[in-house]
Formats: structure tokens, C-alpha cells, sequence
């Protein structure tokens, strides 16, 4: 079995995940996705045989028209309707680029392509009753536990100490003892 069928596998068998990945399909939008840490940590609570809370649920979409942050909290206004009481987080990837001084974003796949560690630049929705997956990096490093900077936060770049700063923060080396970083 790949990685992308053992994503699905593991997507499949989880309700909650689910249950929030056809909330945000019912808001019928061409570019939007579930990301980051929930898709991250639910591999790698499998990996451990373990159950991780769950911080925020971070939404994606792309929409260069309306980049203000009250559509923002429009969806999640709309997210909330249908899944009461969960943490959502949307966020418009056409306007994220400035966040970290990037140069404007073209979608929702260069939004996660810009997320500082490959095993965080992983998205996931529900399309036509099917599970598809968006990883510009693979699923390799995800399934290892390997973190490693994306291209943009490598060593020789500017945005390196963010990829620091977060590896160091999250101590994610704490609920997941296997992990392997690269520094």
C-alpha cells in the first residue's frame, strides 16, 4: 500500500475527520481544503497508536476577489452552522503570502507549498465522494516522521528561522518520541 492509499485509509476510518471534511464541501468551493496539523497529527497518532486534541482545524481556499478577512469569518460563520463548537480557522492562501513576505500566492496547492515543513504541507477535501489529497512535497516524510524544511525555509533562506522558531515551539518531539528533525 502507498502513502496516498494509507492517507485515505486512515481518513476514512476516522468519523470526526470526516465528518469535517463534508462540512467543508458543503460550502461548494472550487479550492478548499482541510490542512497542516490536523492531517499531520492524525498520521501520526496512527503511526503511535495514540489520540492527540486537537488544536484548530485549519481551512484553506483561494479567492483572489475577496481577500478580506471578514469573508474569512464568513466561512467560518457558515463552517460553524454545520459543525457546531469545533475550532475552525479559515484562511484565504491570496492573501497568506504576506504573512511571511512571500510574493503573492496563485492558489490554495502554492499556499501549502509555502507551509514551513513538509510534513505539515498536506491537504486533504472531498470531491465527488472521494478523498483527494494535495501534497507538493509527498507523503514520504509525513509517514517517516521526518521533519524537514520546504524549499522556501531551508538553511540559505531568509525564512529558515521561522522553520526554527516552529520545530522548537510546537514540541512536537514530546507526544511523538519517534520523530526525526532536520535542523
Amino acid at each position: 500500500m502507498n502513502y496516498e492509499e494509507q492517507l485515505i485509509e486512515i481518513i476514512n476510518q476516522d468519523n470526526y475527520i470526516l465528518s469535517i471534511l463534508k462540512a467543508v464541501e458543503k460550502l461548494n468551493s472550487n479550492d478548499t481544503w482541510i490542512c497542516a496539523g490536523i492531517i499531520r497529527n492524525k498520521v501520526w497518532d496512527s503511526l503511535n497508536n495514540k489520540r492527540t486534541p486537537i488544536n484548530d482545524i485549519d481551512v484553506i481556499y483561494y479567492d483572489s476577489s475577496d481577500t478580506s478577512w471578514e469573508a474569512e469569518k464568513l466561512l467560518e460563520e457558515k463552517l460553524e452552522y454545520l459543525l457546531p463548537h469545533e475550532p475552525w480557522s479559515v484562511k484565504n492562501q491570496a492573501r497568506m503570502h504576506l504573512k511571511s513576505n512571500f510574493d503573492p500566492f496563485k492558489s490554495s496547492y502554492d499556499g501549502v507549498a509555502h507551509f514551513p515543513e513538509t510534513p505539515t504541507a498536506v491537504a486533504i477535501r472531498i470531491r465527488n465522494k472521494e478523498i483527494e489529497i494535495m501534497s507538493p512535497y509527498g507523503l514520504k516524510d509525513l509517514f517517516e516522521m521526518k521533519v524537514k524544511p520546504t524549499p522556501f525555509y531551508q538553511k540559505n533562506s531568509d525564512h529558515h528561522s521561522i522553520y526554527i522558531e516552529r520545530v522548537t515551539s510546537k514540541k512536537w518531539e514530546e507526544k511523538w518520541r519517534d520523530l526525526i528533525f532536520e535542523i
